[in-house]
């Protein structure tokens, strides 16, 4: 399938193609912007940005359905979605060493009396209005636009394909994905009453880029921390816009996040799971990833 131009074909309909024709989908993409699939911009200093995967255009179904087990009313309907548009999407969630970077240039301050991670870990407690602030300023240094992922890019990116609940598989254990041990996937679904956790409860979040990436190059799309997205909290996906445009509904002191977190069930780190996180709200489990657009 490598000598298949999956670019200039119909918007695919990513879900239908297999691992080897989603990576040849990515890779077309990323050569008609001439760039490679993974890249980093340049920042005023010298210094690099963070890590960027391209992200194809195409369309895929968001949500769940009534037999995915974890399913909530939140994530109904399943419905098809189409993005028309090319973008990248942060390989990782923003680590603590790249938010330094902005801290240091603008002379933002951290509050003393919370808690801060360091180095490749994820930046936690912070502040939608200060993630702002970065976005405009990593615009500023690079060059290009910067900003949060809609909930559809994120879900989509974070699915690379896939229609089953994790995208690594129908299930997952603590050793793929940075949750509450004592509250795992399949041992909920097959409702065992007894059983062991396989790994140690954590108390804080860990080290980025330490499991295994999806189809298309993301880390930590399941687990470890909650993700901003830049849309507004909605109760469903009932009435949603099929271009994944953000509703006219939407509560705009709320905001969905995804991707679940250390401290959260694994029921929640499923791809379609989402909740809402208040527009001033700091949490040691909340964090975020940043889309760079392409045209």
């Amino acid at each position: 399938m490598e000598a298949l131009d999956l670019v200039t074909s119909s918007l695919p309909f990513v879900q239908a193609l297999d691992t080897q024709q989603l990576k040849t989908l990515q890779n077309q993409t990323a050569g008609q912007y001439g760039l490679t699939t993974f890249f980093q911009d340049q920042l005023k200093s010298g210094l690099n940005g963070p890590k960027l995967a391209v992200i194809p255009a195409g369309q895929f179904e968001m949500g769940s359905t009534q037999t995915e087990f974890g399913h909530r009313r939140e994530e109904y309907p399943q419905h098809m979605i189409r993005l028309d548009y090319d973008f990248a999407i942060g390989q990782l969630p923003i680590m603590a060493e790249e938010f330094e970077l902005f801290r240091t240039a603008t002379e933002w301050q951290k509050r003393p009396e919370l808690i801060w991670h360091q180095g490749r870990y994820p930046v936690i407690n912070i502040r939608m209005s200060d993630i702002k602030l970065y976005l405009n300023w990593l615009s500023e240094q690079t060059g290009y636009r910067y900003r949060l992922p809609t909930e559809p890019e994120w879900e989509y990116a974070a699915r690379a394909g896939t229609t089953t609940p994790f995208c690594y598989g129908s299930t997952v254990s603590c050793k793929e994905v940075n949750f509450n041990p004592i509250f795992p996937y399949q041992e909920a679904a097959e409702k065992k009453r007894w059983y062991l956790p396989r790994c140690i409860p954590s108390v804080s979040a860990s080290e980025v880029g330490l499991r295994e990436p999806n189809q298309w190059g993301l880390y930590e799309v399941h687990g470890n921390v909650w993700e901003f997205t830049s849309t507004h909290w909605t109760p469903s996906h009932l009435g949603a816009y099929r271009d994944g445009s953000p509703s006219h509904h939407g509560n705009p002191y709320w905001y969905v996040t995804k991707g679940g977190s250390w401290f959260d069930p694994a029921v929640l780190a499923r791809s379609a799971a989402r909740k809402k996180r208040y527009l001033d709200e700091l949490d040691t489990n909340l964090g975020f990833r940043v889309v760079r657009e392409l045209a």
